[in-house]
């Protein structure tokens, strides 16, 4: 059956529509976003097998990553350097890997301006103003007219650069999110008393300059689009949504572009560019990108946390938009386009809004919270095709890691049995999934546990395992998750972290408690909680806030400088910040809990040593992580299985770590 013969019950979203000069085949567009697979300034080969992946699993068209169109626009070692003629050659192996797959391949041109800093270029930040960002507090270097002229130039010689590499169309970026072009359409960042500042034809002369040349180098057969935000979010005197429907239909006016991709937000208010599940719901872009596609004639990319095929063709349907753009979800599950058309729904691995995949590239290459392909997408399908022995396979714990292990172990042919102590599986992402802000976080082990239950997999609820059942299995994973601690010592104190040290005086009261016993609600907690962090992770706050919504007064105390630096990456720190400080929660840092008496707190200050008291506390939380739950591990390490042991059980880290660990896992059996 032919793709165009296969039922759907999305007709509008697999319809095919016009493109400037070409065709895409259907409505779903595949947005940019950052990879870092990039070491020298060129796609790598994994970028190649990344975007082919995603054109395989039916995307009409894919913007590649933004691509810095001058030296003084580098923010990170991974981006790609569109002005450099070396990237000529790796365009075409990008193209050459997507174009058999039939979707469009569109390379974006992009200057950040001041929203970056000069230690990867070593050169000073260029903006139409000395107005630093809000992130990186550099102050910029105000452009000359002969350095916007400059500019202009670096944008044209990056287009032909990716015309000669052969793709399908060009994005001129920078307009959206606060970058250059969008800071001197912005009377927030652009203060300039020149041609290129003060009124609104002004302003946009920048953007008329670049799309101009641009256009005069774009072929008539090749695609040329244009990236802008539909709202700048919380930025006092910047755009709002009339201010950029009235830039849209000045650009539309040119004639010169064959579509707009929209977005939002700037890097003072990030939650509306990648919106986490806890801050912004699916669509929330919508109503603004409706009011600017009744502004131009040429067709619109909407986003916005767009994950199901219902709502993309509501969106559709309705004429909010054209296209649907989607970047984390395609991240996430880059068949989601196969998975719809063939109404496969429970099987769209789906995007949970953990900004995982915004956080990783901070460190390396973009990765997925719980798609372990990502990035390695060649080298799991070659290992997935290649001939396995299937063996009797025993899988303990049902929590991410084991469910991982089980589904790719039970895909890849082995004969599997799911071992899991509780009532249903999961494990402690159910308790992370209690406080309704990450409700959606549960949607990474109900995929796997649904995915499990397609298979010949035997699932064990309610049975813990012992060696006995074990002893008959070929291999065993042990995935038995970990326990919170609660001694009360912080990691400044590794000596009090032994076995046979005593805990902090008073830890070991009636009314002191661990994240699980209170997420689990097995105990009757009192009026007033201190919760006590020594991870700096998202757990103090998603306990802060189950607790607030039950009209529990919070406190929260640390001996980091800073809360919540684990995830800061994630750019949602803000956000539950702000959430938590309305609900009445107050933090303190820099101290650390050494003893309770009844409910007496003493609190000494890592610094100074300085005590002092808190007495308006009834009972007290210690989030200090956890330790490994590797009983049963150990005492099957010396027995007949192979013993593999993943997860928390290993070492307790992150649900990433997990699904990670329970894949690679599978496939070495």
């Amino acid at each position: 059956m032919s793709e165009a013969e296969i039922p759907t019950g999305y007709p509008t979203l697999f319809s095919p529509i016009r493109l400037g000069p070409r065709t895409a085949r259907n409505r779903i567009w595949m947005v940019a976003h950052a990879t870092e697979f990039s070491t020298d300034g060129t796609f790598a080969d994994a970028s190649a097998e990344y975007y082919a992946e995603r054109a395989r699993g039916g995307v009409a068209a894919i913007t590649m990553e933004a691509m810095a169109v001058h030296p003084s626009s580098q923010p990170r070692r991974g981006v790609i350097h569109a002005y450099d003629p070396a990237v000529v050659a790796s365009y075409r192996k990008v193209a050459a890997a997507v174009r058999p797959h039939g979707a469009l391949l569109l390379a974006q041109l992009w200057h950040r301006g001041r929203q970056t800093d000069g230690i990867i270029s070593r050169l000073p930040t260029w903006a139409p103003s000395p107005v630093p960002d809000t992130v990186y507090r550099e102050i910029p270097h105000e452009m000359t007219v002969a350095e916007i002229d400059e500019l202009v130039g670096h944008y044209v010689l990056s287009a032909r650069h990716a015309i000669e590499g052969g793709v399908d169309g060009i994005e001129v970026h920078g307009l959206a999110h606060g970058y250059l072009l969008g800071q001197f359409l912005s009377p927030a960042t652009n203060h300039r008393r020149d041609e290129y500042g003060g009124s609104f034809e002004n302003r946009l002369r920048i953007v008329h300059r670049i799309v101009t040349a641009v256009r005069e180098v774009v072929p008539a057969d090749r695609i040329l689009g244009i990236r802008v935000n539909s709202d700048d979010g919380a930025v006092t005197g910047g755009l709002g949504n009339a201010d950029w429907v009235r830039i849209a239909a000045a650009i539309d006016d040119w004639g010169l572009l064959d579509y707009f991709s929209t977005s939002q937000g700037t890097y003072l208010d990030r939650m509306h560019i990648y919106g986490t599940s806890a801050a912004r719901p699916a669509g929330y872009e919508l109503a603004d990108t409706a009011n600017l596609t009744r502004a131009v004639s040429v067709p619109v990319v909407a986003v916005g946390r767009i994950t199901t095929p219902e709502l993309a063709e509501d969106v559709l349907v309705t004429g909010k938009a054209q296209f649907v753009g989607m970047a984390r979800q395609l991240i996430a599950d880059p068949q989601w386009p196969v998975k719809a058309r063939e109404a496969r729904l429970g099987d769209i691995r789906p995007c949970v809004g953990a900004n995982w995949c915004v956080a990783s590239f901070a460190r390396g290459p973009v990765s997925c919270i719980h798609n372990p392909e990502v990035g390695r997408e060649r080298e799991f399908r070659l290992d997935g095709a290649r001939p396995r022995r299937g063996r009797r396979v025993a899988v303990v714990g049902g929590g991410p890691a084991g469910l991982r292990a089980a589904l790719s172990a039970a895909d890849l042919g082995h004969e599997v049995t799911l071992f899991e102590q509780d009532d249903r599986l999961g494990g402690q992402v159910n308790l992370l999934a209690r406080a309704d802000s990450y409700r959606e976080w549960s949607g990474v082990t109900d995929w796997l546990a649904t995915q499990l239950a397609a298979t010949k997999a035997e699932v064990r609820l309610g049975h813990r395992a012992t060696a006995a059942d074990l002893a008959d299995f070929a291999a065993v994973v042990v995935a038995t998750g970990s326990t919170p601690l609660r001694h009360g010592w912080t990691a400044r104190r590794p000596d009090r972290w032994a076995p046979d040290v005593p805990a902090v005086p008073g830890a070991d009261q009636w009314n002191v408690w661990t994240p699980v016993e209170v997420l689990s609600g097995r105990t009757e907690l009192p009026y007033r909680i201190l919760l006590v962090d020594d991870t700096g992770d998202r757990q103090p706050f998603v306990l802060a806030e189950y607790l607030t919504r039950r009209r529990h007064a919070v406190r929260v105390v640390s001996s980091f400088p800073q809360f919540g630096h684990a995830f800061a990456d994630g750019h949602d720190l803000p956000f539950a910040f702000g959430r938590l400080r309305r609900a009445g929660v107050v933090f303190t840092p820099h101290v650390e809990v050494t003893a309770i008496v009844e409910d007496i707190v003493t609190l000494t200050d890592v610094y100074t040593g300085e005590t002092s008291e808190l007495t308006d506390i009834d009972g007290v939380v210690f989030v200090l992580g956890n330790a490994a739950d590797d009983a049963l591990a150990r005492e099957l390490a010396d027995s007949g299985p192979q013993v593999h042991v993943i997860g928390d059980a290993q070492a307790p880290r992150r649900i990433f770590n997990a699904i990670w660990e329970g894949e690679t896992t599978a496939r070495r059996l």
